[in-house]
């Protein structure tokens, strides 16, 4: 069974750090295009970081740039995402996710198959 769970998130003060962690089980990471997501209360779910498949770049949303760093652990069949210098418009939801091989556009929700539970991340001011 595919399956990924989000760990990490938490209530920080503005100006502070956290790090997500997304752990996979029933399939290998190295294998997919792997995407972080996150949706506020009452928008849409808006793409934070991708990559499109495997080894390629990493992708950021504007809103986060030099500020927030993905990375994967393939030994531990993770996902991170490290996020510096929150801000209280980072509230959310974040979820991971993955589609196997590649995705035309990893900012998009419908590119993938597989999602997380989601963490809440919280930013006060």
């Amino acid at each position: 069974e595919v399956q990924l769970v989000e760990s990490g998130g938490g209530l920080v003060q503005a100006g502070g750090s956290l790090r997500l962690s997304c752990a996979a089980s029933g399939f290998t990471f190295d294998d997919y295009a792997i995407g972080w997501f996150r949706q506020a209360p009452g928008k849409e779910r808006e793409g934070v970081s991708c990559i499109s498949s495997p080894g390629s770049r990493t992708y950021y949303a504007d809103s986060v740039k030099g500020r927030f760093t993905f990375s994967t652990d393939n030994a531990k069949n993770t996902v991170y995402l490290q996020m510096n210098n929150l801000e209280p418009e980072d509230t959310a939801v974040y979820f991971c996710a993955a589609d196997w091989l590649a995705v035309a556009d990893c900012f998009k929700t419908g590119e993938y198959d597989y999602w997380g539970q989601g963490t809440q991340v919280t930013v006060s001011s």
